[in-house]
């Protein structure tokens, strides 16, 4: 298997939904040990890896937060009513199994249902998320109980990693942002010799509120940031672009809005360098960026993201060329940053 794509896998692989974040921190941190000087980990949750070396601060930004599920309440006959942590597509939910988090020695497996669902009934419409719940076997709230499931606990899709018609095309839970963070430690990697100026920062609850780049971006002070993401794939009814064309560069997308002549200067940049990518100009959505572009007096950011197809449902697609590419682009930007 690439290398690559291995790191994808075991990164996907690994429970880490907004504000439960431990395990993921976890296996980013021993992937990224060897080529960094310093390893901390702020009060937030945040995890900060440094090379020390010359030229200005350069922040690489990636989220590691996943999106996911948490019990809200165990109804008397054993029904676990759920909500949403960050934004999962609820029509990507219904008949899923998912683990349940119990503890860190127990995870017990469910399947999402709804009453028409449960009794083989015709549904006129979609259920929302209200008329959801999981469906442990179970038929009642203390036996639901005596596994240690409560309010409060991470439901995360049961979801196996796989490669689809090409051995570079993957599938899996988690794809946002774990591409991302993959490619950060690739920079790392690549980087180390360099001995630039860089802090590899990989952020907590992006999923939730952009809540760690904020934490961290305050406290790092950087002179320039690269914020490493995914963006929905954009390509259903066009095959000249989206996935498998490179990384977007976004100049705009619902909060955030990039500077135009730093923008350009990255353009001509790679260019010159002939690594391929695509401009991004979007109404929904954002990204980590927005919180690290108006951190203390102002942080000049850039957004590379990494096409995604399904981006936040239970099951996504990403090219690993994708993330390759994204390599290169931010390589080329933290060795020669337009500041």
């Amino acid at each position: 298997m690439d290398k690559v794509v291995d790191l994808v896998k075991r990164l996907a692989a690994v429970y880490g939904p907004s504000g439960g974040e431990e395990n993921i921190r976890k296996l980013i941190k021993k992937e990224i040990r060897p080529f960094v000087d310093k390893i901390t980990v702020d009060s937030f949750g945040n995890l900060i890896a440094t090379q020390k070396g010359r030229g200005p601060h350069v922040l690489v930004f990636s989220h590691m937060d996943e999106i996911g599920l948490m019990v809200k309440e165990v109804e008397k006959d054993g029904r676990i009513i759920f909500s949403r942590v960050g934004g999962i597509e609820p029509e990507t939910l219904l008949a899923q199994q998912v683990h349940i988090v119990a503890s860190e020695k127990r995870v017990v497996h469910g399947v999402i249902s709804s009453k028409n669902l449960h009794e083989g009934l015709v549904s006129e419409e979609f259920p929302s998320i209200e008329q959801m719940y999981i469906d442990v076997g179970l038929k009642s709230k203390k036996e639901v109980e005596r596994l240690g499931i409560g309010p409060g606990d991470y439901v995360i899709p049961r979801r196996a990693f796989a490669t689809l018609g090409k051995e570079n095309i993957m599938s899996g839970k988690a794809m946002d942002n774990r591409v991302g963070c993959a490619a950060s430690i690739m920079l790392a990697k690549k980087m180390k010799k360099k001995k630039r100026n860089i802090s590899y920062v990989f952020t907590a609850q992006e999923e939730m509120g952009m809540y760690g780049a904020r934490v961290s971006a305050f406290k790092l002070e950087g002179d320039f940031a690269i914020n490493v993401d995914t963006t929905p794939a954009q390509d259903y009814d066009d095959t000249n672009g989206g996935m498998s064309h490179g990384p977007y560069l976004t100049y705009k997308d619902e909060e955030f809005i990039a500077n135009t002549v730093l923008m350009k200067k990255i353009e001509k940049l790679l260019r010159k360098k002939r690594i391929p990518y695509q401009i991004e100009v979007s109404d929904t959505g954002t990204t980590d960026a927005l919180a690290i572009s108006l951190s203390k007096g102002g942080t000049p950011t850039v957004v590379i993201s990494i096409p995604v197809r399904n981006i936040h449902s239970t099951i996504s697609i990403a090219d690993i060329n994708d993330v390759k590419e994204t390599v290169r682009v931010i390589e080329a930007i933290a060795t020669d940053p337009p500041v």
